[in-house]
């Protein structure tokens, strides 16, 4: 492209800006509001997949040992545990850390264990977590075979729902995304269509004195690049806002929830949201230029 060609268009995008201020606001408000819609549920299926992320990654193994299992053999085993493809930690629980951490479960029930006195019915055991979540079951019943082991427990019912559970908001987080994608794309294609709308004689004799589509197009496709920039950078600031104020109130009532981290993660979605509102801008300029072209 020629710089005086360039000089043109940039001129040409300035000209249509201020002669059509109102339909241009409106045109950055359309993608302003629909940007920031679709940012709050990216967001949100952001902060839900971090969350089933890690309620997966809390899954454990109880492994039980015998009670005729010595020292020596329980080393061992936690050696052999550990070799075991896919195992990430593996944590020795003594009977009396146990005991320990069942009073301290029970609170101020935990009266209850008078009754045993000096006896601890507790089994020594292993924390074993995997490195990958679906590998809960095979790694439980690899490690149920080795001499010396009691019973294996991972709460079978509750981890595949747990797993099922995730999995769906996953893929439900996806489609809703997708959905809200195209429908900011219609919504912004059809307000952008309003300004072309307006210019369509104008299109129409530069076709007749023999300019080319291309020609024709540059100028609306820079213009609708710079409505869902301007639009974007309106939406990334509302988000960023409300991502603070809502980040500040969970952390008021819930200090250990699993929420994304303001920095950097707000930079990447302010990052997104600008790629996004250029890319929706020209695509809805496009679209909507298409039709008028055809003289």
């Amino acid at each position: 492209m020629k710089l005086r060609t360039s000089e043109y268009f940039i001129t040409e995008v300035a000209h249509s800006l201020r002669r059509n201020t109102w339909m241009s606001l409106a045109s950055v408000g359309t993608v302003a509001v629909s940007l920031f819609v679709l940012g709050v549920f990216l967001i949100l299926v952001l902060n839900m997949n971090r969350m089933a992320s890690m309620l997966e990654s809390q899954v454990q193994i109880s492994v039980y040992l015998e009670d005729s299992v010595s020292d020596v053999d329980r080393r061992g085993l936690e050696h052999d545990i550990r070799n075991l493809q896919g195992i990430a930690h593996v944590d020795y629980v003594s009977r009396d850390e146990a005991k320990a951490r069942l009073a301290e479960r029970l609170g101020d029930q935990k009266y209850l264990l008078d009754a045993l006195g000096d006896t601890n019915p507790l089994p020594d055991s292993f924390e074993v977590t995997v490195t990958q979540p679906d590998m809960v079951e095979t790694a439980a019943k690899a490690i149920g075979e080795f001499p010396g082991i009691e019973s294996t427990r991972y709460g079978q019912d509750v981890v595949q729902h747990l797993f099922d559970i995730t999995r769906l908001m996953r893929i439900f987080g996806v489609a809703l995304m997708l959905l809200l994608a195209a429908a900011t794309v219609f919504i912004i294609a059809n307000t952008i269509r309003l300004t072309v709308y307006a210019r369509r004689k104008e299109v129409a004799i530069m076709k007749y004195v023999g300019a080319t589509d291309w020609f024709i197009r540059w100028p609306f496709l820079l213009e609708g690049i710079v409505l869902g920039f301007v639009g974007g950078i309106l939406a990334a600031l509302a988000l960023r806002s409300f991502y603070a104020a809502m980040a500040a109130k969970i952390y008021s009532t819930l200090a250990f929830f699993p929420l994304m981290p303001q920095y950097p993660f707000m930079n990447y979605v302010t990052l997104a949201l600008l790629l996004a509102g250029m890319a929706i801008g020209a695509t809805g300029s496009t679209v909507s230029l298409k039709r008028f072209l055809k003289v």
